[in-house]
């Protein structure tokens, strides 16, 4: 007869649940279960508005760029489920960026939805920081992590400006960039150049 203890170990709380891999999620979609797309939603839902806030301060903007993130994401399972290796958060996060990257060259094309110039009191706080930072660089890596870093890289090209979010704020590395947006990893260097030099210039107008 079994024991106390010995009943302990072989029981399993009713209530527990296992939490199933994004693969399994994905398979479920494809076979039409609804709900299964709606578990991956939730999942990785944050992941892709923390992309999004990286670009964008408006949260309609935000949204726009989950919805249609994931719209282009549920159309593209069966290309994922054909990838030999990656895991589905990276290829989210690259469908992400890509939908990021649209919507900056979109917003290139109607100046009416360009973001509010820098005010005085902005201007002050900007100067008051890089007056007490000797470091270039490292002005530069504190201030895009800001929201008024979004200001002033909305001055950018959005080539340049995409490549530097994704290398000073995401700490991706060249190689992932290129992959991301397939491009070769010269011209990540080249917009990363482009992009350091000018916000350089426009940093040195706050001194």
């Amino acid at each position: 007869m079994l024991d106390g203890a010995n009943l302990a170990r072989l029981s399993v709380p009713v209530s527990q649940t296992v939490e199933l891999p994004d693969t399994e999620l994905v398979a479920r979609v494809r076979a039409g279960d609804e709900t299964a797309f709606e578990d991956l939603f939730n999942r990785h839902r944050l992941r892709v508005a923390k992309i999004a806030s990286r670009f964008f301060c408006q949260h309609e903007q935000i949204e726009e760029i989950i919805q249609e993130s994931f719209t282009k994401i549920y159309f593209a399972l069966d290309s994922f489920s054909e990838m030999k290796d990656g895991t589905f958060a990276g290829w989210l996060a690259r469908i992400s960026f890509n939908c990021c990257y649209d919507e900056l060259r979109r917003m290139k094309r109607r100046p009416d939805t360009a973001m509010n110039a820098i005010s005085p009191e902005e201007a002050a706080w900007l100067g008051n920081q890089l007056r007490n930072d000797q470091a270039v660089a490292d002005i530069e890596s504190a201030t895009i992590a800001r929201d008024l870093a979004l200001k002033l890289c909305a001055r950018l090209d959005p080539e340049d400006r995409f490549v530097l979010v994704m290398l000073e704020v995401e700490g991706m590395s060249v190689a992932e960039i290129a992959e991301t947006v397939k491009w070769s990893r010269s011209k990540v260097k080249i917009r990363a150049f482009r992009a350091r030099a000018f916000l350089r210039r426009v940093l040195k107008r706050f001194l």
